[in-house]
């Protein structure tokens, strides 16, 4: 994760969520800081946008996320967030973390 500081504005923070199946990319971006809340947020807007019209009877899915920051794998607010999110759209969300680091190895 980077963030970007403009003078006027704060850090903008990204979030990003890349589509295997439609080798697509989506970013979301904030002036506030990288928080789990902010995570799941960017998770269900991509999903409003752009997730559920493309996969309609969709009934679960699959998130690869690195192992740092807000969407860490011992972050319980991340956990919970996604829950709620999951309960929200009535799918089942799976969550496979990758080993630490491995986001600076590309």
């Amino acid at each position: 994760m980077h963030d970007f500081m403009i003078p006027e504005l704060g850090k903008a923070v990204p979030y990003g969520v890349y589509d295997i199946a439609a080798n697509t990319g989506w970013v979301n971006l904030d002036i506030n800081h990288d928080t789990a809340a902010f995570a799941v947020e960017s998770i269900r807007r991509w999903w409003s946008e752009l997730g559920s019209p493309r996969y309609p009877v969709a009934t679960r899915l699959l998130i690869n996320a690195d192992c740092g920051g807000s969407n860490g794998a011992r972050v319980r607010l991340w956990k919970r967030e996604l829950q709620v999110l999951a309960n929200e759209l009535g799918i089942a969300i799976t969550v496979c973390h990758l080993p630490p680091g491995t986001s600076k190895w590309n």
